[in-house]
């Protein structure tokens, strides 16, 4: 794997003043695009907030309430605007992994009666096709050994620790699960083993 820094510039936005790092990811021959927002200094002798958020075009960008994942960007990004610093990596594995597309098809399957992992199950996927490694690279790129994790996944933990950065603290980003999550916030603490304590 290869990562390259491809530019850098600033990003105001409703939750403050951000730069936007973006990143070239090269797999073999497959080349990723990622995005990092940046915010303060990350070095210092307290480690940085820092966010894997993973793409969600119907959550991030629609609006959707079928998963928390909107909600979960906006409360990062708050919670880094109020520290004065820290990393939100917007991880570009649609679907945990599977794609837009494959995520729409199991949206429909989802409106039959199963629940996300089935669904996943049904197209032929693991419950979580995702994988971090390239995350660990882009933090170590940015100068950054020890985080602290805006996370409730522990797969994300494990994975910056087996590329070599080390969380010194996960920290919940739980949002209030409503009628239309409840089933969703369930299923990953139940089957995916996210940490909530809401549901």
């Amino acid at each position: 794997m290869g990562i390259r820094k491809i530019t850098s510039s600033a990003l105001p936005t409703r939750f403050g003043k951000f730069n936007i790092v973006g990143y070239e990811v090269k797999t073999g021959k497959v080349k990723s695009s990622y995005v990092v927002l940046v915010k303060g200094n990350l070095s210092g002798t307290i480690a940085p907030l820092v966010r894997i958020h993973s793409q969600c075009l119907t959550g991030d960008v629609f609006a959707s309430t079928r998963c928390d994942c909107g909600d979960q960007l906006k409360v990062a990004m708050k919670a880094i605007r109020k520290e004065g610093r820290g990393a939100i990596i917007y991880h570009p594995e649609e679907g945990r992994g599977i794609g837009l597309l494959n995520k729409l098809l199991a949206y429909e399957l989802q409106d039959q009666g199963i629940d996300t992992v089935e669904a996943n199950a049904k197209l032929g996927f693991n419950a979580d096709e995702r994988d971090y490694s390239a995350c660990g690279e882009i933090l170590k790129d940015l100068g950054i050994s020890n985080v602290r994790l805006l996370s409730n996944n522990p797969g994300k933990v494990k994975a910056l620790e087996r590329s070599g950065i080390q969380v010194l603290e996960r920290i919940p980003i739980e949002v209030e699960p409503s009628r239309s999550t409840k089933h969703y916030l369930k299923t990953k603490k139940d089957k995916l083993g996210h940490l909530l304590s809401n549901v």
